[in-house]
């Protein structure tokens, strides 16, 4: 994700520089519109997969620790079940 923005800024300098260094030549405004609008696409489209990618860890680190929380309590559960047939015996 992070690479795309660093494309993304890439082609958007790029752009931006080609535009006014050819005196903002009017012929070659549909190169430079399409560099910007790459490279502003880029950006937008790696800082959303970022922030998608970051909410999706989160909430599988949630799903793993309640899978965790599970499988203690069922061994603590089995633990307690042991012990009181245990002392009825």
């Amino acid at each position: 994700m992070r690479s795309l923005v660093v494309i993304g800024i890439i082609l958007f300098g790029l752009g931006a520089l080609l535009f006014y260094l050819n005196d903002m030549a009017v012929d070659l405004r549909v190169v430079y519109g399409s560099l910007c609008g790459i490279g502003i696409g880029l950006i937008i489209g790696g800082l959303v997969g970022y922030v998608s990618k970051g909410n999706a860890v989160k909430q599988a680190k949630i799903q793993q620790e309640f899978k965790l929380l599970q499988k203690e309590k069922a061994e603590l559960e089995r633990q307690k079940s042991e012990n009181l047939n245990n002392g009825n015996l």
